[in-house]
């Protein structure tokens, strides 16, 4: 079942991290030893070989210094004001699933919406995520289930979860259908970048 159901802007994770690394004259090799990566892996990842977890993602954001929200495209001038058709989203692919940028990447405030899609089984990937801000979870369908700080909390279609970011966590899709849920970070601290850091610790 493909993910995509409407026409949108559709990010190149490999080609986009390319640029990164290449505008901040960051060899391969290098980056392998910042991020704890194999240089094998970033490569299969530039090449589209393979398709990354969002925690591999963290960690190559928090080696390049740069918020995750960068692999959604170039800074883009910031507006008090943010409308947002369906079809101008944002996409960007990760392994068996789908990050969908909901315009704070463009917003002035400090509070970033995105809507998650996650193929059955489909997880963050085997690292624990922490950022700044405070981290609000709707799950629209299917089922999530969130780890924060090894507790375990299991979302149905209408089901909330809020927590402080700053607490080390990760989720999976627990059904065995398509999942979807709107995840808001907000109120991350004035210079900071959500969703930049992640934790280097598995659980």
């Amino acid at each position: 079942m493909s993910l995509l159901t409407r026409q949108a802007i559709s990010i190149d994770v490999g080609n986009r991290l390319r640029q990164l690394r290449e505008a901040r004259k960051i060899s391969m090799r290098t980056l392998a030893t910042l991020s704890g990566l194999s240089a094998n892996a970033l490569s299969m990842i530039e090449r589209g070989k393979t398709s990354p977890s969002v925690s591999t993602l963290y960690r190559i954001a928090d080696a390049l210094t740069v918020p995750v929200t960068d692999f959604f495209g170039p800074d883009v001038a910031r507006k008090r004001v943010v409308f947002l058709k369906g079809e101008q989203r944002t996409r960007l692919p990760f392994m068996r699933g789908l990050w969908e940028g909901l315009g704070g990447e463009q917003f002035t405030g400090r509070i970033m919406p995105f809507l998650l899609t996650l193929e059955a089984g489909a997880s963050s990937g085997p690292n624990s995520v922490l950022h700044t801000g405070h981290e609000f979870v709707f799950c629209l369908r299917g089922n999530l289930e969130y780890q924060v700080e090894g507790d375990l909390y299991d979302l149905e279609a209408g089901d909330s979860l809020l927590f402080a970011a700053q607490l080390r966590h990760r989720w999976r899709n627990s059904g065995g259908m398509v999942a979807n849920a709107l995840v808001i970070i907000s109120d991350y601290s004035e210079g900071d970048h959500p969703m930049a850091h992640i934790g280097k610790m598995e659980n």
